[in-house]
């Protein structure tokens, strides 16, 4: 299983940025945890991060890949172009969102990414990258 992991504005400064919302662990460490994880059960991760939701359309358009974890960060409530992308790719979506979005202030309690998504992850710190992961590789999913 190929997988492709997806990160949004400002992901890149995780570990740095906010840490008493976002933790202080670094995004490449997220990706170094899930890497190897993914390695042990015999499944491989691409992992791309960008604040231009452009970017990660494309990736997302020219990706081969069997399914896909994302953290879409703040393009998460308004790029309409993004769900359609996910929408198109048309293959296992889980999100994730570090903190619970739903707790926080109104303008981000609501994802256009969940309706696309299979599942949702939020609220429970990087930890919700590897749950993620676990449920993706989980054969009985």
């Amino acid at each position: 299983m190929k997988i492709l992991l997806l990160n949004g504005p400002n992901l890149d400064r995780l570990g740095a940025r906010q840490p008493e919302v976002y933790g202080t662990t670094t995004l490449a460490d997220v990706i170094a945890t899930l890497a190897a994880r993914a390695h042990t059960a015999g499944a491989t991760l691409e992992a791309f991060q960008s604040a231009d939701a452009a970017a990660i359309i494309a990736r997302i358009a020219a990706s081969d890949a069997d399914a896909i974890i994302i953290n879409p960060a703040s393009l998460t409530h308004h790029d309409r172009a993004l769900a359609e992308a996910l929408r198109a790719f048309a293959k296992p979506v889980v999100e994730v969102h570090i903190s619970n979005i739903a707790s926080r202030e109104p303008f981000r309690r609501r994802s256009l990414i969940a309706p696309i998504a299979t599942g949702s992850i939020v609220g429970l710190g990087v930890r919700g990258y590897e749950l993620a992961l676990d449920a993706l590789l989980d054969p009985a999913r």
